[in-house]
């Protein structure tokens, strides 16, 4: 499954309104931590159906980011039925971004 692309105008069905939980990694093209990260969330799309994986560009969505008060990224929040389940920041393992579902 592909990771999506969240902008202003998808987030609230995608994530918010979502059946599955969501995956949402807050990052920016610029940063370097950030591209560390995103083979392993393309990992978990391929490999975990049962979670929704999305990406949002903090430079190009800045009222998304705002609202969620992203300060640093990588920020990975997990999203269960429309609210915040929990949430990191940094570079992470596929296994502690698996834990963070539970």
């Amino acid at each position: 499954m592909a990771v999506i692309e969240l902008t202003k105008d998808n987030f609230d069905e995608e994530v918010l309104k979502s059946d599955k939980p969501v995956l949402v990694d807050f990052w920016a093209a610029w940063c370097g931590p950030c591209r560390m990260v995103a083979p392993v969330v393309e990992q978990l799309s391929d490999e975990h159906p049962e979670y929704k994986i999305c990406k949002l560009d903090v430079d190009s969505q800045p009222e998304i980011a705002g609202k969620y008060q992203i300060m640093s990224i990588p920020s990975i929040f997990i999203f269960k039925d429309g609210k915040i389940h929990n949430q990191t920041v940094g570079v992470q393992s596929k296994e502690n971004l698996l834990k963070l579902f539970d």
